[in-house]
């Protein structure tokens, strides 16, 4: 994050802000109880590839989720290009599973025993 531009920063954060509306009214459809949330977005200099993060609960259900994503990439960026309005071309989106609160949880039952 340090070597991105202001312009590669405002961007991922309003791609990070559009990507949770629309997970907000399409998840129950796609994701079917399960609860996800996208944590961070990082992009290209420019600008035409961003990679979403997205952090799953339950986890065990993750595996799914992310099929779920990968299999309704088009309609979601297209969601997005709707919501994109300042940008030339709507970016290609990559899904990526973000694992850190996993991990936070092992780390807790570790230090728990």
């Amino acid at each position: 994050m340090e070597n991105e531009s202001i312009r590669q920063q405002k961007v991922a954060e309003q791609i990070r802000r559009d990507m949770s509306e629309i997970f907000r009214a399409e998840g129950r459809d796609l994701f079917r109880g399960v609860m996800a949330t996208v944590t961070a977005v990082k992009t290209s200099p420019d600008l035409t590839y961003a990679k979403i993060y997205v952090s799953v609960f339950p986890f065990a259900q993750s595996g799914g989720v992310m099929l779920a994503l990968e299999k309704e990439n088009w309609m979601l960026r297209r969601a997005l290009g709707q919501r994109l309005r300042n940008l030339k071309s709507v970016p290609e989106i990559t899904f990526f599973l973000d694992d850190s609160l996993e991990y936070v949880e092992k780390i807790d039952r570790a230090m728990q025993k």
